[in-house]
């Protein structure tokens, strides 16, 4: 019978370079069967939040077609601050959910590296088994006055005990898949705990800017609604010298716009800004602006305006870097932009967020695709909670100091551009 040692020997590599047993850094106390009944409840609890959440936004949805009055822009403001608390409870509860997960895939991790160990111990019995079996050959059997029915017996053994350890490789290959698969899907549930986490710090701040909204307005409005009204009509009559202003500079800038610079019409090489779109109004001469020439100088809306409440997160349309960030509310409150950032792109294209609570970088800093930059509110120009997006041709456009007429001795510094650098978004984002 040929001789299995040169086999044993692969086998005992094969086996060897297959078992680098993992360590199981930590252990909830909590059963398997605890930790099921866990996920279980956060699932019903997070479907329960949802439900509130989508009532909560059809009341939010309800209010934009409302008449313009201090008690629907509270109103608004309030169903906003609930939303928010709602949806800092769905993270918690999203975040219960997934420790109970990442720990259920622990402790499955630390049962499948024991049966590792279990089957390795047998493989190695199973080893010694058959060198012993084999270090006596048939022949030698037989010399030493066997009967031929006792080596066919133990050619038999050695054929099953050759099985046995096939059966207990194939099992060590299971269970490292199996090993693998927990520990590939834990570091999924990880990667999406971290990202929980943030979105979780992304609301507290949202939740902090909304309630902040809020109290500035009855300040500023004393609660009556005479003082609301006049306060809009004070923003619109600085809007419209503001809107003179900016004309007047930019009709003596020498800025051309690069033929063949831009992408194509259509090719979407932007991103939303906002992961909700509710767009409140358009590019160019949409009914607003031509209602409201003394604001635009018949120019025309310079972007597109998105319907969001106070607080929500706003994100980079594409990486780039930041030509510029400010607040013209430093140089005329209510007049303009108020909190902006110009970030330019690697297309051709530049992209303005306007109107922010606040922002979180800077001129020089490079932003990646989605990243966060800041959130949204009423600074500057705005009647009500919304951002400005605006979309410009880089080679037709910079960020430039000009002075304010309505508020004498006073720089703006913003984005400004060659009538034919506005360009309109819709032709740069996706499909809605």
């Amino acid at each position: 019978m040929r001789s299995p040692r040169l086999w044993l020997v692969a086998v005992c590599l094969v086996v060897s370079g297959a078992l680098v047993l993992p360590t199981v850094h930590y252990l909830h106390a909590q059963s398997v069967e605890d930790l099921q009944n866990s996920i279980a409840d956060s699932t019903s609890k997070i479907d329960q939040i949802k439900q509130e959440i989508a009532k909560l936004q059809a009341q939010l949805n309800d209010t934009r077609n409302q008449k313009q009055t201090l008690q629907n822009a509270v109103k608004t403001l309030d169903l906003n601050i609930k939303k928010i608390t709602a949806n800092i409870s769905l993270t918690n509860a999203q975040i219960v959910q997934k420790d109970a997960q990442i720990s259920k895939l622990s402790k499955g991790i630390a049962t499948t590296t024991n049966k590792i160990g279990d089957v390795r111990g047998q493989v190695g019995h199973t080893l010694s088994e058959l060198q012993t079996l084999d270090d006596e050959p048939p022949v030698m059997i037989l010399l030493s006055g066997a009967t031929l029915s006792s080596v066919f017996d133990q050619i038999a053994a050695l054929d099953s005990v050759r099985s046995g350890l096939q059966n207990k490789i194939a099992q060590l290959g299971n269970l490292k898949d199996t090993l693998q698969t927990h520990k590939s899907t834990e570091q999924e549930k990880r990667e999406e705990l971290a990202q929980l986490q943030a979105n979780l710090s992304q609301q507290k701040q949202s939740l902090a800017i909304a309630r902040q909204s809020q109290n500035d307005l009855l300040i500023q409005t004393k609660n009556q609604e005479s003082t609301y009204q006049a306060l809009i009509t004070q923003k619109k009559a600085q809007q419209a010298k503001f809107e003179q202003d900016i004309l007047t500079y930019e009709s003596q800038l020498n800025l051309k716009v690069t033929p063949g610079s831009l992408p194509a019409v259509g090719s979407a090489p932007l991103r939303w800004p906002l992961d909700s779109v509710i767009i409140t109004q358009y590019f160019g001469n949409t009914p607003f602006s031509t209602a409201n020439p003394q604001i635009y100088n018949g120019k025309g809306h310079t972007g597109i305006d998105f319907g969001v409440p106070p607080g929500t997160p706003v994100k980079a349309a594409r990486g780039g870097v930041v030509l510029g960030s400010g607040n013209t509310d430093a140089t005329c409150p209510g007049a303009s932009f108020g909190k902006w950032v110009f970030i330019k792109h690697d297309n051709g294209l530049s992209t303005l967020y306007a109107h922010l609570a606040s922002f979180s970088v800077s001129k020089g800093d490079s932003v990646a695709t989605g990243q966060v930059i800041g959130y949204s509110d009423t600074t500057g120009y705005a009647t009500g909670p919304h951002l400005h997006f605006g979309v410009y041709a880089s080679s037709g456009s910079e960020v430039a100091s000009f002075p304010s007429s309505s508020c004498k001795g006073k720089i703006y510094t913003m984005p400004v551009g060659d009538v034919s650098a506005y360009l309109n978004p819709l032709s740069y984002l996706p499909k809605i």
